[in-house]
């Protein structure tokens, strides 16, 4: 059997090496979708101006490449005095690879909207922020927190999703596929209009997905997730090989 992993390869695939061996199987992993910075274009189109904001908010590295990018094509240059608020520390780090890392301009939280508010607290809360975004995430949660604060806030898209063209593959080949986004979906579909599992299992790793799956009738033969029993999309695979 093989089964088709709708993502680039992990750099670390002794998870999927040791499925491969124990199981027989053969793992592929090919992106269904990339995601791309907005054009200069498609951010103006949003009529934010980027030097009215004096702190930013991200919680993706690929927001803050998009955000230095086109600060570099609309020649504005960030200033020093710039507040960074990010959704985790890991995402925070990776803002060295834009600006001098200073702690006290950088601040992250534990991965929820309420840390990062947490982050702001009255200290910050005179700031004018952006919050940054992609064309898929919702940020209501994050909003709904920075109004009941009373922040003066923007929300801004920053990057984009972008189908692949998938017409090459042959899905009848593959025993499943993994999925881990509503826009894996919207690829799928794009590439192969007409798609139906007939036999295909589909294993769905993340909540989104799978509740767009299950809006379109799809049958599930696996569902995991972070903080769920099913904890990683290697888990996934070996509960559903197992089965079998």
């Amino acid at each position: 059997m093989k089964i088709l992993i709708s993502q680039k390869a992990p750099s670390n695939l002794s998870a999927y090496n040791a499925l491969e061996e124990k199981y027989g199987v053969g793992l592929e992993f090919r992106p269904f979708f990339v995601i791309e910075p907005l054009s200069a274009k498609e951010f103006r189109a949003q009529r934010i101006n980027l030097p009215d904001y004096t702190a930013i908010v991200f919680s993706s590295r690929h927001a803050i490449d998009a955000y230095f990018q086109l600060c570099e094509q609309m020649r504005f240059k960030v200033p020093e005095t710039m507040k960074y608020f990010c959704s985790t520390e890991l995402v925070a780090l990776y803002l060295q690879k834009h600006v001098v890392y200073r702690k006290r301009k950088i601040f992250f939280g534990d991965g929820t909207a309420q840390s990062i508010v947490a982050q702001i607290g009255p200290k910050h809360r005179g700031e004018k922020f952006l919050i940054t975004t992609s064309d898929e995430s919702k940020t209501t949660n994050l909003t709904s927190l920075f109004e009941k604060a009373g922040l003066d806030f923007s929300v801004s898209v920053m990057v984009k999703s972008v189908a692949q063209d998938l017409t090459d593959v042959k899905l009848s080949e593959y025993g499943a596929l993994v999925l881990y986004n509503p826009y894996d979906l919207e690829s799928l579909r794009k590439s192969f209009p007409e798609f139906k599992p007939n036999g295909t299992a589909i294993i769905a790793y993340g909540q989104s997905i799978a509740a767009a799956l299950e809006k379109e009738g799809m049958e599930i033969a696996v569902k995991g997730g972070p903080n769920t029993e099913i904890p990683s999309a290697a888990k996934a695979i070996e509960v559903f090989l197992s089965s079998k």
